[in-house]
């Protein structure tokens, strides 16, 4: 595994009026590596992603992808440097099955510009059962399936085009114990394929389960980031809620 961080946000600035959503906030992300965003809402996490993910333009600063300057304006941008975004909503279409929710707005063609249905379902097959090799009915629609089912069409979505860093916004939100557990399996595969993840979440249970490393935000800057393993939840609550060190809250001296 190269040593280059895959993607490095340096610097970088958004407002939106007077006000500073992100304030100099530098981010990296290694291959392999899920790094957990927390903060309260409002604290700027969702809007760095969204600048990463092309959705908003940054108005300062500088984002590298494999050490290269990347300038990423729109999401085909992001798109096309591998980077691709699970929302929490998963945007699915409920009436569409697994195979035509992967491929929307990327269709395979036959050559006489019909839909390849066919070439759609065997790629599906072969990203799903990568990922999952119990979840067989892809071809029914994706209303009618589990929680832990419609994430896997998410996440197969976005690595059926080869996708290198994902960001994955709330993945076990309103899912139950099975449910959650086969979305930590999903996310330690993706680990082992040496996808990189930015994970945001607000429950710190599966960040400290699934992160190697926490950034936590608070008013747009960066409070810290640390290695999961060197701080515990407590640590994280005081950097959340205080904006405070870890060395801080516990009285001590932070190191210059």
């Amino acid at each position: 595994m190269s040593d280059k961080p895959l993607v490095e946000m340096r610097n970088i600035y958004k407002r939106f009026g007077g006000v500073h959503a992100c304030e100099d906030v530098s981010i990296d992300l290694m291959a392999g590596e899920v790094v957990g965003l927390l903060g309260h809402n409002g604290a700027g996490k969702s809007t760095l992603m969204k600048m990463l993910s092309g959705a908003y333009p940054a108005d300062g600063g500088e984002i590298y992808v494999d050490g290269e300057r990347a300038h990423i304006a729109t999401p085909r941008d992001a798109q096309d440097l591998g980077i691709e975004t699970i929302y929490q909503t998963l945007a699915l279409a409920d009436n569409l099955d697994a195979p035509a929710n992967m491929f929307l707005g990327r269709e395979i063609m036959t050559p006489f510009g019909t839909l390849n249905d066919d070439a759609m379902e065997r790629d599906a097959r072969q990203v799903i059962a990568r990922l999952n090799p119990n979840f067989t009915n892809i071809t029914d629609p994706v209303r009618t399936m589990s929680g832990g089912q419609r994430q896997s069409v998410a996440i197969a979505r976005a690595i059926l085009f080869n996708a290198r860093i994902l960001i994955m916004d709330e993945p076990t939100a309103a899912l139950g114990p099975h449910e959650t557990a086969m979305v930590a399996d999903l996310i330690k595969q993706l680990k082992a394929e040496g996808i990189g993840i930015f994970l945001i979440s607000h429950d710190l249970h599966d960040v400290f389960d699934l992160s190697d490393r926490v950034c936590v935000m608070k008013n747009g800057g960066v409070v810290a980031t640390r290695r999961t393993s060197e701080v515990t939840q407590d640590d994280v609550l005081g950097m959340i809620i205080m904006g405070k060190l870890p060395e801080e809250n516990r009285g001590e001296t932070a190191p210059t």
